[in-house]
């Protein structure tokens, strides 16, 4: 079955950056993967969290900087991260800003996450 997505849902999340959700839970109801636009605007940075998802990251534009057990990995326009499920990490971006597509399996949910 083919199914065409008219659009993403945007998910309001605090702190400026916005989520743009084509493929997941809210979007189009997909439990099993979500794929999502990410625009964060300079400085953003998050919680720590602990997923139960892997997550891929694809950075578009700007400087993704993921804080993990093994040091600060920078990764930016051109480059990817894997991120598996169990590992604690916490998101920021760079002085710039950053654009990203951000891939998770399975897909995102607020209890997933494991947000401190």
């Amino acid at each position: 079955m083919i199914v065409k997505i008219e659009g993403p849902t945007r998910i309001p999340v605090p702190g400026g950056k916005l989520i743009d959700e084509h493929v997941g839970r809210v979007n189009s109801g997909d439990e099993a993967v979500s794929i999502a636009h990410m625009t964060a605007p300079p400085g953003w940075e998050e919680p720590a969290q602990t997923p139960s998802f892997t997550e891929y990251t694809v950075v578009l534009r700007g400087t993704v900087i993921v804080e993990h057990a093994e040091g600060v990995t920078e990764v930016e326009a051109g480059q990817s991260l894997v991120t598996s499920p169990g590992e604690k990490v916490r998101y920021r971006v760079g002085p710039e800003g950053a654009e990203y597509i951000a891939v998770c399996l399975p897909a995102f949910s607020p209890e997933a996450a494991g947000r401190d």
